[in-house]
């Protein structure tokens, strides 16, 4: 089945460089150049997957990404942004988007991300019999995690993920006490390594740590330089 693709970017040479590109691809694509035009298109006929420019006139990506989010609308959002600093990745994160990919950007790095997002997206596979999980619930000390639903809860409050930030933290769950190295992150959330200069794994992990590890709770998120990451109790 032909994926479909809402791509919304005000330059013009940008949006029809994209649109030609994911096209050839294999993408149904419908392309507009600003924020009102997206979320019409959008409420018309649901797409699989977003593409957003953050910096767009009027109505910009983050504000879509929020009215959607608030509709409760799922699809997933890939950003375009040239906004690289850690608080302008944490805006989008915030907002509801589930990656992004700076500007200049690599088509072939669109396409990854956008497979990979897909594929999240996909119905879940039944869990594999050596599944230790009870029901798809996992528990590691006071963190519950029920894949079936994608619901989590620390202690007795349950925490909002974005898509990405549930994958990610499944993953190490289902890893409880084991240290998993970046180059296997990358391959099971993002489908990609993005290489050793890719702060992408970081600045999801630090907004994950700010919901799953507030303050006053003993840290489950534990980073071991070089290496990875771990969800453990200490």
């Amino acid at each position: 089945m032909t994926n479909t693709v809402l791509l919304a970017e005000d330059d013009r040479a940008i949006r029809q460089a994209l649109e030609r590109a994911l096209t050839l691809e294999g993408y149904r694509v419908t392309a507009v150049p600003d924020g009102i035009e997206a979320l019409a298109a959008i409420h018309r006929e649901r797409p699989d997957v977003v593409v957003l420019d953050v910096m767009m006139p009027g109505v910009d990506g983050l504000q879509v990404c929020r009215v959607l989010r608030a509709e409760g609308d799922r699809t997933p959002v890939l950003m375009l942004t040239a906004r690289v600093e850690t608080a302008d990745r944490i805006e989008g994160l915030d907002a509801g988007a589930d990656d992004y990919v700076a500007k200049p950007f690599e088509i072939e790095e669109v396409f990854a991300r956008l497979r990979a997002l897909l594929r999240r997206a996909a119905p879940a596979e039944p869990a594999a019999p050596e599944d230790t999980a009870i029901d798809g619930v996992l528990e590691v000390a006071d963190l519950r995690l029920d894949s079936s639903a994608r619901r989590v809860w620390r202690g007795g409050t349950e925490l909002e993920l974005t898509r990405t930030e549930f994958d990610l933290l499944e993953l190490l769950a289902r890893n409880a006490g084991i240290v998993l190295d970046h180059t296997t992150i990358y391959a099971r959330i993002w489908g990609y390594d993005f290489g050793p200069g890719s702060k992408n794994l970081a600045v999801y992990i630090g907004y994950l740590r700010r919901k799953v590890d507030p303050e006053g709770r003993a840290p489950l998120i534990h980073t071991v330089r070089g290496v990875g990451y771990s969800l453990r109790e200490e």
